[in-house]
């Protein structure tokens, strides 16, 4: 009982930081498949969603919020959001790998592997479910704040993110401990 557990979202300016834990079956067709989710073409990624969501052993999506971000730092909301996930799962993992080089404070043997989510497939199946979450989060963003676009930049610092924070300032969904958006509050 493996999990792998990833994030998606510690660099954007704005939205939650996204994370997931995957126990997969051993007999999952699609073991060999997972990669990172940067990786993966929208249309697949949103099948192996899908195909994760039904056949693994367990799986947990969590976040931290925009708040607990600027409370804590982006670091420790991170590391607080994979140890939700880990104590999420309705299955107790027998061992917890981490995509990255930092574990969260957790009860059972955890490691930390940089590029895990290319190396490991339940971190990748993390990613994957983390990102897709994560995405449509900031779809919804965009509906409530439509000036932003969340939907086509997700949050990261691009021009037309930059111009429109400059345009009409930061919106509740902007982490104002991030020092781009303190410099416009």
């Amino acid at each position: 009982m493996l999990a792998g557990v990833d994030e998606v979202g510690r660099g954007p300016l704005a939205g939650p930081v996204v994370t997931a834990a995957v126990i997969l079956s051993p007999d999952d067709p699609y073991l060999g498949q997972y990669r990172d989710s940067k990786k993966v073409a929208e249309k697949k990624r949103l099948k192996l969603y899908h195909h994760i969501r039904k056949h693994a052993v367990a799986y947990t999506v969590t976040m931290a919020t925009v708040e607990e971000i600027d409370h804590l730092n982006i670091l420790h909301a991170t590391m607080l959001s994979m140890r939700r996930s880990v104590e999420g799962l309705a299955v107790r993992p027998v061992r917890v790998v981490v995509d990255g080089n930092r574990i969260p404070d957790l009860t059972m043997p955890a490691e930390a592997i940089i590029g895990g989510d290319d190396l490991v497939q339940e971190i990748a199946a993390a990613s994957i479910i983390a990102k897709v979450v994560r995405d449509r989060l900031m779809a919804m963003l965009d509906v409530r704040h439509p000036g932003y676009q969340f939907t086509k930049h997700k949050g990261y610092g691009t021009k037309v993110h930059m111009d429109a924070l400059r345009e009409h300032g930061p919106c509740p969904a902007h982490r104002r401990s991030f020092a781009p958006v303190t410099k416009l509050l």
